[in-house]
């Protein structure tokens, strides 16, 4: 009996044992599937030097890894490194390589963006990815072109590839993934057309494509996408004109055309776009009249961009205001041809641009205040408005009629019949002409020749020898000589020709004074800019003076060279690395990066400040570590390049020059004159530092206000009254003054408004009429480095108000700024220009100042505010 139960303890701890084994032989199954995956991820770990931190060698990868998503089986099918951060070592040597995850058969989401990838995207994320769905890789530093095996994912739903540096065709294999819903290769250099296979991709709700230099027209069959949403193609090259069929496109919410070179006018069709909430068509070749119910009752429109165009016609005549008409944002139809009344279908937009049309009449009180522009039209009681006779002579042309009755006089008083003849006229300026031939002649003349004589006893080896393309050293005046070699690569033409497409005009950047920039690439798909220089046209050879510069100061501040091709007569090129920022006119206000944003918006104060110091180090290093001091002479928005960072790069070196110009300082010695850094916009008249001192406060007074156009050299008279408005809210004892000219863009602290004071009183202490006043650049980097310092409170004053804490040392920087703003001949006005009834363009003769009432003494100095010299402009 006992031998019985025996038996039976026996069979059953055996049948026990049986299942134990069967489950320890499932779960090692199960282990070993884990182990095989997570020893890819370690390795993956490995190769991209991720953190311990994050992906921990002893935790389970799908419970305890960052980023790591498990199906119920425990395979890999989501990898997120996005805003990770390297090891030490991994840092010294990122790059592309994610060859582990081959082994990852079922990985369906793999999200980079952000963590540095330089390299390019392998071909077999094609192949060996067949499950992929969601494909983020924006922001990671990848260069090279699009694989084009991309092409086979026919299960991706989302590729976003933005903000790298791919180069190449947008391939058209992409047109073949049917499940796509977004697509975002914005903010590269691809090129060519958009691909017609496009039009396929019938699930798409986001397309975006915005910041390349795609050409040609955009596809017709774009309109076919009927579940699009988001269409951006701004910022690249699209010619011809807006396709009717997208009007088609029921569903768009954000459409977005804009900085392209699209002629024609806007399709009758976009009035079906009854769901369209943002739409920028800026920048562009358009013309004719716009869609009568654009504007309409039953509109969705909260923002819409038509500036820089060539729109005409007249607004809609709706009293409706419409359904969204408070949550309406804005509106920019600025710099076209619209005319007749401000009518009330504006009103329902919050802030608005109708600057630079020919719009008539009184404005309306939805169309006045901060939020709102109508400078350089044709209305009645406002500044700065078109002048009379160009505003009747466009309402004549148009055969309507023009009302001008109650406009201020803007224009200068017709000629009245004083009794002067025509004859006397001419007889009064010939005796005035003779008069100072006299002086040129008898007095000017004999120093000249003296000058000359004295020039060529010095004998023939100061003599500039003859520019000759066999040469490797073209001189520069004085005989000075340079290096070739030193200077980058020696291009071939062919080469160059080829990189921007025989210089076909949709690569055209600008056409400056120097000569014209492309933008193109070379075979390695690095993205350049290259100047082409007419001989012909070119008479100063300015691109001697330039390389000679770029032979001889070095600076991480100074735009990057990489090489020329001076084998042709005829034209001569210089080849510069391209900045991805453009420059600061560009830069200053852009399309926001971030997703579900619309309109333009500007730069951040802390990059503001960033640009602003980074500009002056560059202009430091000229003047002071320079021998002789060099003056670049073209210090505006325009020639301030950013790259990636928005780190400041000077370009325009045509133009830079050792100061004081040989012959000015001897001729002014002769005939004792001072030398004006203002005083011509010929030759080297205005090669001095402190001329720079003073551009540079017209660019740092565009970064406090946001008002472009200031720093440009074109004599702009309404940028200039601005300039000269603007400068009387800057004080240094009442901060709250300068918010009145504050870029209303801007959103600062207390902190952060103490620094935006600080800049605006060194702009103003840069912008003083006498030269000799203005600081030096060395003390500027000082200012803009230490901003606080310069409008700190005094912890230890009594009253209120903001006092300097000045250092009583002459030489110190503070000093320097703040003795160059004692002396400043507009801050003798003491509160700045207010009045106190919140008007910021009042001249009233009821604002603070320490004229003792003298009113013609106030105005006189206000003239001396804002001297304008003479300038330059180009980018490069």
């Amino acid at each position: 009996m006992v031998d019985h139960r025996r038996s039976s303890l026996s069979l059953l701890l055996s049948l026990l044992c049986l299942v134990l084994s069967l489950n320890c032989l499932v779960i090692a199954a199960k282990s070993r599937t884990r182990f095989d995956e997570r020893f890819t991820l370690l390795r993956l770990r490995s190769t991209l030097g991720l953190r311990g931190t994050d992906w921990p060698i002893k935790g389970d990868p799908c419970r305890v890894w960052r980023g790591i998503q498990c199906d119920a089986n425990g395979s890999i099918v989501g990898i997120d490194i996005s805003g990770f951060r390297r090891t030490r070592i991994g840092k010294q040597n990122p790059r592309f390589s994610v060859d582990p995850l081959l082994n990852l058969t079922s990985l369906a989401y793999f999200n980079a963006s952000g963590f540095a990838l330089p390299g390019s995207v392998p071909d077999w994320f094609g192949v060996g990815l067949t499950a992929l769905r969601v494909l983020d890789l924006s922001s990671c530093s990848v260069s090279g072109v699009v694989p084009v095996t991309l092409g086979n994912l026919t299960t991706l739903r989302s590729l976003n590839l933005s903000g790298n540096s791919l180069t190449g065709l947008v391939p058209s294999g992409l047109g073949d993934l049917s499940s796509l819903s977004e697509i975002d290769l914005s903010k590269n250099s691809l090129t060519g057309p958009l691909p017609q296979s496009f039009t396929s991709l019938l699930n798409l709700t986001t397309l975006d494509v915005s910041t390349n230099y795609l050409t040609g027209p955009i596809p017709p069959g774009v309109g076919s996408l009927s579940n699009l949403l988001y269409l951006n193609l701004s910022s690249n090259s699209f010619s011809s004109s807006i396709p009717p069929e997208l009007g088609d496109l029921v569903n768009l919410v954000d459409l977005d055309l804009s900085v392209n070179s699209l002629s024609g006018s806007v399709p009758k069709e976009f009035q079906k776009l009854t769901n369209l909430q943002n739409m920028v068509v800026g920048d562009n070749l358009l013309s004719g009249t716009l869609p009568a119910d654009l504007f309409g009752a039953n509109s969705q429109l909260r923002s819409l961009v038509l500036r820089e165009n060539g729109f005409s016609g007249t607004l809609p005549n709706s009293s409706s205001s419409g359904p969204n008409e408070i949550n309406a944002e804005m509106v920019n139809i600025s710099s076209n041809i619209f005319y007749g009344e401000l009518t009330r279908v504006l009103a329902r937009f919050s802030a608005m641009d109708l600057s630079g049309n020919y719009f008539e009449g009184k404005v309306p009180d939805y169309a006045l205040g901060a939020n709102a522009s109508v400078a350089r039209n044709c209305l009645q009681n406002e500044k700065r408005q078109k002048s009379s006779e160009e505003c009747s002579s466009f309402y004549t042309a148009k055969g309507l009629d023009f009302d001008d009755f109650g406009r201020p006089n803007t224009t200068q008083p017709k000629k009245a019949s004083s009794g002067i003849s025509h004859r006397t006229v001419i007889i009064i300026l010939a005796s005035v002409g003779g008069g100072i031939g006299f002086i040129l002649v008898f007095i000017l003349l004999p120093i000249l020749v003296a000058l000359w004589i004295r020039r060529r006893s010095r004998g023939s080896s100061d003599r500039p020898k003859p520019v000759t393309e066999a040469s490797s050293q073209p001189p520069k005046g004085g005989g000075q000589t340079f290096d070739l070699s030193r200077l980058g690569n020696a291009f071939a033409f062919e080469q160059l020709l080829q990189a921007t497409e025989e210089f076909n005009e949709a690569n055209l950047i600008k056409r400056g004074r120097s000569g014209s920039l492309f933008r193109g690439f070379l075979d390695n798909g690095t993205p350049v800019v290259i100047k082409k220089i007419d001989m012909k046209e070119s008479k100063n050879e300015g691109y001697i003076s330039e390389l000679e510069v770029l032979s001889k100061a070095g600076h991480q501040r100074l735009v990057p060279f990489l090489g020329h091709c001076l084998e042709s007569e005829s034209q001569k090129l210089l080849v510069y690395k391209y900045m991805r920022n453009g420059d600061l006119a560009s830069a200053l206000f852009r399309k926001s990066d971030k997703e579900g944003d619309v309109g333009l918006k500007s730069l951040d104060w802390i990059t503001r400040l960033k640009i602003a110091l980074g500009a002056a180090e560059g202009l430091a290093y000229l003047h002071h570590e320079c021998s002789p001091p060099l003056v670049h002479r073209d210090v505006q928005a325009s020639s301030i390049l950013l790259d990636d960072k928005f780190e400041v790069r000077l370009g325009s070196l045509s133009e830079v020059y050792a100061q004081g110009g040989v012959y000015q300082s001897r001729i002014s010695r002769l005939l004792r004159l001072p030398q004006s850094s203002e005083a011509s916009s010929s030759g080297a008249a205005n090669a001095t530092c402190s001329y720079d001192v003073y551009c540079f406060g017209k660019v740092l007074l565009e970064l406090v206000t946001g008002k472009l156009g200031i720093s440009s050299p074109d004599n702009n008279a309404e940028a200039k009254a601005y300039m000269e408005e603007a400068l009387r809210y800057i004080n240094t004892n009442e901060k709250e003054l300068v918010t009145k000219i504050l870029d209303p863009s801007l959103m600062v602290d207390e902190d952060l408004l103490e620094e935006v004071w600080a800049m605006a009183i060194i702009a103003k202490s840069c912008l003083n009429p006498k030269p000799t006043r203005r600081p030096l650049m060395r003390h500027i980097v000082n200012a803009l480095e230490n901003p606080l310092k310069v409008v700190r409170e005094d912890n230890n004053s009594g009253s209120g108000s903001s006092r300097l804490r000045t250092n009583s040392s002459r030489g110190s920087w503070n000093a320097a700024i703040f003795g160059s703003w004692r002396q400043s001949a507009s801050d003798v006005q003491g509160g700045g220009g207010g009045n106190g009834n919140g008007n910021s363009w009042s001249q009233g003769s009821s604002g603070r100042n320490n004229n003792n009432g003298n009113s013609s003494s106030r105005r006189r100095q206000s003239s001396e505010i804002v001297p304008e010299p003479a300038g330059y402009g180009e980018d490069v």
